[in-house]
């Protein structure tokens, strides 16, 4: 996901994005622990994404 496209998110979408792909990459750990997935860089780019969205929301919304 893009930075443009997360701007363009209300907080509250923004919160709920972070909490699925959080979620989400929980089940890639676990799934690549069990057996390798066949793409690892995958993880690397969900976690690169929760980043991104957790920088734009605290730009929106200092006190969270």
């Amino acid at each position: 996901m893009k930075s443009a496209e997360i701007k363009e998110l209300s907080v509250k979408e923004l919160q709920e994005r972070i909490e699925a792909q959080k979620a989400q990459l929980t089940k890639l750990k676990v799934q690549h622990a069990v057996s390798p997935v066949e793409d690892p860089s995958i993880i690397k780019k969900s976690r690169r994404d929760i980043a991104r969205m957790l920088t734009i929301l605290r730009q929106k919304n200092p006190k969270c």
